[in-house]
């Protein structure tokens, strides 16, 4: 691996390594920016008229994993750009299998989630009184959810797994694998820091309405905002604020949350009876 210059380069634990790559790799950055636009409008597509707010029903295990996966490509390759950008360039053979590997274990390790999210949903819809409507629990576990990842903001289990993705190349450092092989673990391996880093930040997207384009490129917004910006404080603070702010408000005054959709019965128990 050709990295003796760059293991010694000043700020090796921070995102200018990374930026740098993106002007290098300029093409891989636009391929995955297309790759993710191309997800928002499939996406968009797919869940026209499904909105029903927090908690919405997720629909077969099939047709969710697939859009699950849409989806993260979509929320989460604009974020990671700039680590693929930087593996590429790290490698010695220049070649497309090699970031393609990477970017697909990174998926993969989402994919997971969104089968144990399913699993989750479906043990919930299973649970007597509907009790994730609206009008019953729904509201005051989607407030407490979203407080529970403004808290979860402040850990240090947050501070180590958002370490790792502000810090690129440092990461690919301490957990270099050579080969395609290699890049699907390596991919896998970021994968699985970010999922330490955004899973409360994902949870929210349930707890505001995952069938919601609007929410997703909000939370989108936020893991950007978060990985992206140079202050890593303010990329703290910042989320956590908002967080907060968003839990207060489904609790006390959920008419004021901009589009924020209510239904009564539009809960995970419905599971299985939306036909996609």
């Amino acid at each position: 691996m050709s990295t003796a210059t760059e293991s010694r380069a000043p700020g090796r634990g921070g995102l200018l390594p990374a930026f740098a790559a993106v002007r290098v790799r300029l093409g891989l950055v636009v391929v995955l920016f297309a790759t993710a636009a191309l997800a928002w409008w499939w996406t968009a597509d797919q869940m026209r008229g499904m909105d029903d707010g927090p908690w919405t029903a997720l629909g077969t295990l099939s047709w969710f994993i697939g859009v699950w996966v849409v989806m993260m490509a979509a929320m989460m390759l604009p974020s990671v750009a700039p680590t693929v950008a930087l593996y590429s360039r790290m490698t010695r053979r220049r070649s497309p299998v090699a970031p393609l590997a990477f970017t697909t274990g990174y998926l993969l390790a989402w994919a997971s989630v969104g089968a144990l999210a399913f699993a989750l949903a479906a043990v919930a819809g299973r649970l007597p009184g509907d009790f994730l409507a609206w009008d019953r629990a729904g509201r005051w576990v989607a407030g407490s959810t979203l407080l529970a990842a403004a808290v979860y903001e402040l850990t240090p289990l947050k501070d180590v797994c958002l370490g790792k993705c502000r810090s690129p190349l440092g990461f690919l450092l301490g957990s270099w694998r050579d080969g395609p092989f290699g890049a699907l673990q390596m991919g896998i391996r970021h994968g699985a820091w970010c999922i330490g880093c955004c899973w409360a930040l994902m949870l929210s997207l349930f707890a505001l309405g995952v069938m919601s384009l609007g929410w997703m490129a909000f939370v989108a917004a936020l893991i950007a905002f978060e990985k992206l910006i140079p202050s890593r404080r303010l990329a703290t603070y910042g989320t956590t604020a908002v967080l907060l702010t968003l839990g207060i408000l489904l609790l006390l005054a959920p008419d004021a949350v901009p589009g924020l959709t209510v239904s009564g019965d539009g809960s995970m128990s419905q599971m299985g009876q939306m036909s996609p």
